[in-house]
């Protein structure tokens, strides 16, 4: 089973791309993050004919969104509302064969880390906590993936030391995300196939001219697995051309082959 995870940072803008990420890598599963669309106006008969033609979409207008598209039909799905928000940031498959699958577009968090003058850094912590008590009373086997808006480990940034004070790599954030790993003993999949050590980003800023050049990235995409399913992931990639195309998102897709 080949999945891929990307926050396409508004799908109906680059369904160009969705169309060549499909047809050049031909995942079973697409997990799309900031889809920014509501469920009304998804573009359901194009993930159709690019052969995906089973969704689970939770959007909303404007703003975050996930969807998930699946070659084979999807036998249940279900959504939590985070923090009580009303905001579209999960979406669960259940696909016949596979794990369940859970789809989440984590909160970025604002500019400034720190919870008592910054709303949305709050919120973006609350988030974490409460992942982390469902994750603790998770059974079975699951799959969790997606833009959780965290860089944890050194190498997941260009520079550990200048971005420890930017939202992302902050040490109050990679201790919320550690504890939530441990919390269900979630395997850190990307991790997996290139040791800590190893540089590894997801993410490369619109900002900078020349983004391959520069290379100031972050790992902020995630693929996680329960522990049943260890040894079960056979290859990883990220897909960091795909940053280069025409009218790119500012993330790469995450892909992951499995053997279930």
């Amino acid at each position: 089973m080949r999945l891929i995870t990307w926050n396409i940072n508004s799908v109906r803008a680059r369904l160009d791309i969705v169309a060549q990420l499909v047809r050049d890598y031909q995942p079973d599963v697409l997990c799309l993050q900031e889809t920014k669309v509501q469920d009304h106006m998804f573009p359901t008969g194009f993930f159709e004919e690019l052969g995906l033609p089973h969704l689970a979409i939770h959007g909303q207008k404007s703003h975050h969104g996930v969807a998930t598209a699946s070659k084979t039909p999807i036998d249940d799905h279900f959504k939590i509302d985070w923090c009580e928000k009303g905001d579209a940031r999960h979406i669960a498959v259940k696909v016949d064969g596979m794990p369940m699958i859970h789809n989440f577009y984590v909160p970025a968090g604002g500019d400034e880390p720190d919870p008592v003058i910054n709303d949305k850094f709050a919120h973006k912590l609350k988030f974490l906590d409460e992942m982390t008590s469902w994750s603790a009373d998770l059974d079975g086997d699951h799959i969790l993936v997606g833009d959780l808006n965290i860089a944890p480990y050194e190498d997941d940034v260009w520079d550990h030391k200048k971005l420890l004070k930017v939202v992302s790599h902050t040490p109050v954030e990679v201790e919320a995300m550690l504890k939530l790993i441990e919390a269900h003993g979630w395997q850190d999949i990307m991790r997996d196939f290139v040791p800590k050590d190893q540089k590894l980003y997801s993410w490369w800023s619109y900002r900078a001219r020349d983004w391959s050049a520069a290379d100031k990235g972050r790992r902020l995409d995630h693929v996680w697995t329960s522990p049943s399913l260890k040894g079960k992931a056979v290859h990883m990639e990220v897909i960091r051309d795909a940053r280069g195309w025409v009218k790119p998102s500012d993330h790469a897709p995450v892909l992951v082959d499995f053997n279930f």
